[in-house]
């Protein structure tokens, strides 16, 4: 039989449980669900490809900004949903909305960074600069 030192004691274990529980029943704030999209980020030879998975979120609620070598990704997403029988009335609204912020690395040519939303992906090309395409290949040897 092999004995297990436990080192925490149950009940901070349990106010850790209860913390977890509260920030996630708490999450929405003033009405609001904060989103937090999944983000793919692959590079290429050309450049590379941002993926971020934003389904149900319309083209026009984008807004991609760079500021500094820094690209935000934001989305707003207002939802209104009413529904009328004989004796009642009932209206619910969804907010939601996500901002993610990307540093790129000074090999992107900003100038030509371009968006696409298609099938619930939005995909950013974040093409490299010309003389960040050529790649020295070389063995490098151990003194």
């Amino acid at each position: 039989m092999n004995l297990i030192r436990f080192n925490q004691h149950p009940v901070s274990m349990l106010n850790e449980l209860m913390e977890d529980f509260d920030r996630n029943l708490f999450s929405r704030q003033n009405g609001r669900q904060q989103m937090t999209p999944a983000v793919n980020i692959r590079e290429n030879e050309e450049g590379f490809v941002l993926e971020m998975a934003a389904p149900g979120i319309q083209k026009s609620d984008f807004k991609i900004n760079l500021d500094n070598n820094v690209l935000t990704l934001s989305a707003e997403k207002q939802e209104e949903k009413e529904e009328n029988t004989e004796k009642f009335n009932r209206r619910e609204f969804n907010y939601g909305s996500f901002c993610r912020s990307f540093s790129l690395p000074k090999t992107i040519n900003l100038d030509k960074i371009k968006a696409d939303y298609k099938d619930g992906i939005l995909l950013v090309s974040l093409p490299k600069r010309e003389d960040a395409k050529v790649a020295v290949n070389r063995q490098i040897e151990v003194a």
